[in-house]
């Protein structure tokens, strides 16, 4: 996918040293959890992200140039049993994620999907949890429940009688392209 890349980062990116970091925003209902891979707090835009330093590791992030779903593995470690109940109890899935990377104070989305899986492996005074984060193209891959049927379209569009005379067409015989008796 192309990309357009800010002239800050471009310019850190051809320093002779560069340090670059990851932010990743996870969307719950309750509230963002925003997270940087440095230390201490860092602000991007309007919003404040917290340092995870080692803590935060992201697997699985690949430019490709096709339109193929890929997904992103998140792992965030040393978190106390605290905020593990709260993991347990949030709802995340199909909840958005954004990745972002950046050097300095210039920052590029690299990555932008749901929320899907979410395991816990508990080791007494912390854990890890591990979060999978699939492309949003992964949508186009899943059924639909919805059905052509009056009943399924009063669901969504409550109002509307669209449906309601097809079961008398099904028997109907049209006459095209010929005369009529």
């Amino acid at each position: 996918m192309s990309r357009t890349v800010p002239s800050a980062l471009l310019t850190a990116l051809g320093q002779s040293e560069v340090e670059l970091f990851y932010a990743v925003e996870l969307n719950f209902d309750s509230a963002p959890i925003r997270l940087w891979t440095g230390y201490g707090d860092k602000t991007i835009g309007v919003d404040t992200y917290t340092g995870s330093g080692n803590l935060l590791t992201i697997d699985g992030i690949d430019e490709v140039n096709d339109l193929s779903a890929k997904s992103v593995g998140l792992s965030l470690s040393g978190v106390p049993n605290s905020l593990v109940s709260l993991a347990l109890q949030e709802p995340y899935q199909r909840r958005s994620c954004k990745i972002y990377l950046g050097s300095g104070d210039s920052t590029i989305e690299i990555f932008s999907g749901l929320m899907n899986t979410m395991t816990i492996e508990d080791s007494g005074e912390s854990s890890v949890i591990n979060l999978t984060v699939e492309s949003k193209l992964i949508e186009l891959e899943r059924s639909s429940n919805w059905r052509y049927t009056a009943e399924s379209h009063k669901q969504r569009n409550s109002g509307d009688e669209f449906f309601d005379y097809v079961s008398a067409l099904q028997d109907v015989s049209i006459v095209w392209g010929r005369e009529s008796n």
